[in-house]
């Protein structure tokens, strides 16, 4: 048997050749679903408990016995592994990774090549992809930062902004959450924060750097995501355009959106924010919702979040920020406003 020579390939190779072949992601279950490459398959050498057993051996008797072991749990399933990259492979191509590029990759490599399947192996694995996305998205980029008090429909004037043509990078939609103690309601499960910056990357990477791009000002955290440090801290650098509108506009569309949730799920987003809110607000806050009152909830609520976003906005260079006062809620009034005094600053 002749055993083909192993490609190895450095990360930037690799991200230019997944733009056409698949990547096949040989990492167990748990570490997959915790982070990948966005659009790599997984199929696993390992599952989560055959990972564990072989690394326990590793540990107490070598490397030899774990090797060993490895093929012992994972030779009856070989052939099913095989199988499942064929069909995945693009013109007989797959780009393959593990953790460090190691022995999980090589040998799954060379068991896509009994299958006639040229792969290429990512050096030094994912963890060369967490360095890479991690140095990249501290570049700073030409960006403006749209903000303005909870309930602003920030996100509805950005996605009017990029039906309008202009690059808009959504970080509510990528972390599955709408930014406050209620973004959660209606949403599908968060990813995890290396997940989340995973996302990122992959959306910052496409955009043309000539221009700028929006995003939405945010707290560290959206939810239980948290951003990439030093991403965030790059956001506090750039000129934000603060969108000021009086809370009885913020309220019926509010009130119509969060109308459509049981009171107790309504209930269990205050009572997260009940210690720094106050007790007697939280307190008058869940009896409105007990009274069918939900505009009263609310109001109380938006008070509470109009405080704690002032607060923030002070924080930053006051040389970055341009306040922009609007007496209605309608999308595409503000979303041209705000183009309007965008186009007033030399990012």
């Amino acid at each position: 048997m002749i055993f083909p020579v192993l490609k190895k390939t450095d990360i930037c190779k690799f991200l230019e050749l997944a733009e056409n072949i698949p990547v096949i992601d040989v990492r167990s279950p748990s570490e997959f679903s915790y982070g990948h490459i966005p659009g790599a398959y997984n199929i696993p050498l390992f599952n989560d408990r055959e990972r564990e057993t072989v690394g326990v051996i590793y540990k107490k008797e070598g490397r030899s016995k774990a090797v060993m072991k490895g093929i012992e749990l994972t030779g009856p399933a070989m052939h099913l592994k095989l199988k499942e990259a064929i069909d995945i492979a693009k013109n007989g191509k797959l780009l393959v990774h593990c953790w460090r590029g190691g022995m999980r990759s090589e040998a799954m490599a060379w068991l896509f090549s009994l299958g006639d399947i040229e792969t290429e192996v990512l050096e030094k694995g994912y963890k060369a992809f967490r360095n890479h996305i991690l140095t990249t998205l501290a570049e700073k980029r030409k960006v403006m930062i749209l903000g303005g008090m909870t309930g602003s429909s920030k996100t509805k004037i950005l996605n009017h902004l990029e039906n309008l043509g202009q690059q808009v990078i959504d970080l509510e939609r990528l972390a599955n959450h709408k930014g406050s103690a209620f973004g959660a309601l209606g949403q599908p499960p968060q990813p995890s924060s290396e997940h989340f910056a995973n996302l990122l990357f992959n959306e910052w990477k496409k955009i043309n750097c000539d221009l700028p791009v929006w995003l939405e000002d945010e707290s560290r955290n959206i939810g239980t995501v948290f951003m990439p440090d030093v991403f965030y801290n790059n956001m506090q650098e750039y000129h934000s355009i603060i969108l000021l509108m009086e809370i009885r506009k913020r309220l019926p569309r509010l009130i119509e959106e969060y109308s459509a949730y049981p009171p107790e799920m309504l209930k269990g987003s205050i009572l997260k924010i009940s210690k720094r809110m106050g007790g007697d607000n939280a307190r008058d806050a869940l009896n409105a919702i007990d009274n069918g009152d939900l505009e009263k909830a609310i109001e109380i609520t938006l008070k509470y979040y109009d405080k704690t976003y002032m607060y923030g906005i002070r924080r930053k260079p006051a040389r970055n920020l341009i306040f922009i006062e609007t007496d209605s809620d309608d999308i595409d009034y503000n979303a041209k406003k705000v183009l309007e005094a965008a186009n007033k600053i030399t990012c």
